[in-house]
């Protein structure tokens, strides 16, 4: 299944991302999950994990170091909390 595109990205308190899409799908992704090892773990640093940026195609997103979740993974993991317009 392709995945609509994101428009924003948004960190929040307890490692979770507010992922806004184009169909005005705004849902909750859970990093905690991800953030383990030497390299993932660098997400449970609040001031890295704030650093996520949104792709500039908006197939997904990424932290400074490369750290990223695969687009579909964050779409199908996550959920719903609102829909705009």
């Amino acid at each position: 299944m392709l995945q609509p595109r994101l428009t924003k990205v948004e960190p929040i308190a307890q490692m979770k991302l507010r992922l806004y899409y184009e169909t005005g799908e705004v849902r909750l992704f859970d990093v905690a999950p991800y953030a383990t090892g030497s390299w993932y773990g660098m997400l449970q640093n609040d001031g890295y994990f704030n650093r996520v940026a949104l792709l500039p195609d908006g197939s997904g997103i990424e932290w400074p170091e490369g750290q990223d979740v695969a687009p579909h993974e964050l779409y199908e993991n996550s959920v719903e909390i609102k829909r705009t317009a």
